[in-house]
């Protein structure tokens, strides 16, 4: 299955649902930007990042988002490479986008 880059209003609607886990792939000290509530932390940046993202359940389904799209689209092109089963979701323009539809949680 491939990915899919979907848009802030599509990665809403999907947090929270049965089988759905959220992932924020930022590094700690980007927080001040805002998350999501209900994320699971992996940083992208840390040296053991595929090893991290090699111990999740290859069945569910996964949200994933960065600052800006970038590394969560990197992560899902990851993922996707270890044989993931589930739905793969990048949420577009990352927090960013987020917040310019939702305000900064």
């Amino acid at each position: 299955m491939t990915y899919q880059n979907i848009s802030t209003e599509t990665f809403k609607s999907l947090i929270g649902k049965e089988d759905h886990i959220l992932i924020d792939v930022r590094a700690p000290e980007e927080y001040i930007e805002g998350k999501i509530e209900g994320h699971q932390l992996i940083n992208f940046k840390e040296p053991d990042f595929p090893e991290q993202i090699d111990k999740l359940d290859r069945s569910k389904n996964y949200l994933v988002y960065c600052r800006s799209g970038n590394r969560s689209g990197q992560t899902c092109q990851l993922m996707q490479s270890m044989g993931f089963k589930g739905g793969l979701y990048n949420l577009e323009g990352g927090i960013q986008a987020w917040n310019a539809t939702y305000g900064k949680l």
